[in-house]
């Protein structure tokens, strides 16, 4: 399994559910265009009745290239099988842990696959200046429009030109909890987050043989990247988008630029406080010692209140964990500063193509449509995967974490960023962001930190 940092691991208002049949068929209007062997960028025909294209696509194959693997490819490839019935094209799936290497490696060697799932913005860029990437036909466009907010369409285009269209997402902000714990404790889910740091002062103060937070940074060679994800969130809530838009683009804004050292200082009043932390572990340098996976675990042992982490982490519960509002484990969204704003972290994978025909423009589209969210939702059985598709039907979706995400994306007040550090070059978004909170959490100074990672941008 691909590193969540580097993929997301599996999302407005919802539309009524789907059969897989019915999602075979596809929603658009009536073909108003050209004939495939234009260049994407004129392309106007409509690829979104796929269904009509039968005579036209029928013995076509499509590959896709993708860092997903097994066992998370059994519910992609199933949900692939109302387009391939409905077309008659064949889709051939590649999985591949090594996908964010080998993949501008196979552009060199003109070896491309026609589609590739992309999980960093940054990696799309470094696609399309390899001048192999397609340009979105409009069928894909009209989808993104219409299914999809302004950011999505955004992080998935390169100079405003839109190459690839969302497919799967996460959220990373979130607060895992016991539900049971806070009941029993007369705790109630805060709202903003000065109520946050009163809830995180009151379980310091009522249990000191517990703590209110839990974290674990380690991860083997990306120790360190649960680390960028506190940061990225408090950017978010201290200095709000516009200004962490500039800061992850390093565009007006230098890393340790003040509005960064003050987002960190409200991250070092929880993480760097001995009355809050390690619960279940030990002291404040034990979280860089600590796994991700780990991380949250105490939470079952009432040594820890509360653990910072995405939707994916519902994934690392024991199993028989029941992961519910009313279950063992739950998690709240990470309030901002007021209930007026409501900032989301997160991560999602995109599609790429990289063969003008129209058999992989039909499938494009297929995978921006409602259609293909809702049958990706019924395939994936065991839950932990979410779209921030707005025709997705949460009641599709098998896992209450899912559904829960699902309405998160749905929210009108929701503003959504991607991982600042998956769009930062990778010698500062995979390199000393993660190495340099990691020593961070060790003792290193904030202002010192921060002033590290800047000068490692600014060389590299």
């Amino acid at each position: 399994m691909a590193h969540p940092k580097k993929r997301s691991l599996a999302t407005f208002a919802g539309i009524a559910a789907l059969s897989l049949t019915a999602a075979a068929c596809g929603g658009g209007s009536s073909d108003s265009g050209s004939g495939s062997g234009e260049s994407a960028a004129s392309d106007t025909k409509d690829y979104s009745k796929w269904c009509d294209m039968k005579s036209e696509l029928q013995g076509k194959t499509v590959s896709i290239y993708t860092s997903i693997v097994t066992p998370e490819d059994a519910p992609h490839k199933a949900s692939y099988k109302p387009f391939e019935e409905c077309t008659g094209v064949t889709i051939k799936y590649e999985g591949d842990k090594e996908f964010e290497k080998n993949l501008p490696q196979r552009a060199q060697s003109d070896n491309l696959p026609d589609v590739a799932f992309i999980p960093q913005p940054g990696l799309l860029q470094t696609m399309v200046d390899t001048g192999k990437a397609i340009e979105a036909p409009k069928s894909v466009g009209d989808m993104v429009d219409k299914y999809f907010g302004e950011d999505w369409r955004k992080y998935g285009s390169v100079d405003d030109v839109l190459y690839a269209a969302p497919l799967g997402a996460n959220v990373k902000s979130y607060v895992w909890y016991s539900p049971k714990k806070f009941k029993e404790k007369g705790y109630a889910v805060p709202k903003t987050w000065d109520e946050l740091m009163t809830l995180t002062d009151k379980i310091a103060t009522d249990d000191p043989a517990a703590k209110p937070w839990c974290a674990g940074f380690s991860s083997g060679t990306a120790t360190g990247w649960p680390g960028t994800d506190w940061l990225e969130d408090a950017m978010l809530r201290t200095a709000g988008p516009d200004a962490y838009d500039q800061w992850v683009a390093h565009k007006d804004m230098k890393f340790n630029d003040p509005k960064v050292v003050e987002a960190l200082g409200s991250v070092s009043k929880i993480l760097k406080n001995a009355k809050y932390v390690n619960g279940g572990f030990g002291d404040v340098a034990s979280i860089a010692t600590t796994t991700f996976q780990d991380g949250g675990q105490p939470i079952l042992k009432n040594k820890c209140y509360m653990h910072r982490q995405a939707s994916f982490y519902a994934a690392n519960w024991p199993t028989g964990t029941k992961v519910a509002e009313d279950g063992d484990v739950w998690a709240f969204y990470l309030p901002a500063k007021d209930t007026t704003s409501k900032p989301v972290l997160g991560g999602g994978e995109f599609v790429a193509t990289f063969r003008d025909a129209p058999e992989v423009k039909a499938f494009q589209t297929y995978l921006a449509s409602p259609d293909w969210a809702n049958a990706k939702a019924k395939a994936t059985t065991n839950g932990g995967w979410v779209s921030a598709n707005k025709g997705l039907d949460p009641a599709n979706l098998v896992s209450p974490i899912d559904q829960q995400s699902a309405k998160i994306f749905q929210d009108k007040a929701t503003v959504f960023r991607f991982d600042g550090s998956d769009m930062m070059p990778s010698a500062v978004g995979a390199g000393t962001f993660w190495t340099e909170m990691t020593n961070w959490i060790k003792g290193q100074d904030d202002q010192k930190t921060l002033d590290n990672i800047e000068q490692s941008w600014s060389t590299s």
